[in-house]
């Protein structure tokens, strides 16, 4: 399989490898301007993402994939689900907002909770901080695919799997290439 791999590297004329690394390229660019222009029409910095636990079944289960947006005129409400992230924290957490608390001078801040989970976030918080804040709000969910983002589980979970997929859509180019 590896060798017969390499020898359609060999057989490719420079013309028709530098047309492959094109193509590749533009597909990239392409994913990449798709994310971008999401993000500036969600207003969020990451508009999708997969649910990583069960802390919010039965509303959302893991694999979920949430499309999020982020109004920032839009006061934060009881109930809403949010995705936020906490300072030393690389992952985003989905909870929903348990509680709000409107200052007179504008400021706004809430406290969150996972629906299958028995307390409050505060110890999932950074240390020292009670309540989280407009700031810390990466989107808020207004849609969902059940289960589409299992893929990206597995292949964190797996590492040789993400190998093996990656083997076998190139294997897959080589075959079908005109």
């Amino acid at each position: 399989m590896l060798g017969s791999m390499l020898e359609e590297f060999q057989r490719m004329n420079k013309r028709q490898f530098f047309y492959q690394v094109l193509s590749f390229g533009m597909i990239v660019s392409s994913a990449l301007m798709i994310w971008k222009g999401l993000m500036v029409v969600t207003g969020s910095e990451s508009p999708i993402v997969v649910v990583l636990s069960g802390s919010m079944e039965p509303a959302f289960h893991r694999g979920d994939l949430l499309f999020l947006t982020n109004p920032t005129d839009e006061p934060i409400r009881v109930g809403e689900i949010v995705v936020f992230k906490i300072e030393g924290r690389d992952i985003p957490i989905v909870h929903r907002v348990l509680k709000v608390h409107e200052k007179g001078n504008g400021t706004t801040k809430f406290l969150t909770k996972g629906d299958n989970n028995r307390v409050d976030d505060r110890g999932l918080y950074a240390p020292g901080q009670l309540w989280l804040t407009p700031r810390d709000v990466v989107g808020r969910a207004k849609g969902f695919l059940p289960y589409v983002g299992m893929v990206t589980i597995m292949m964190n979970e797996y590492p040789k799997l993400k190998y093996a997929v990656l083997a076998c859509l190139g294997l897959y180019v080589l075959i079908h290439r005109e």
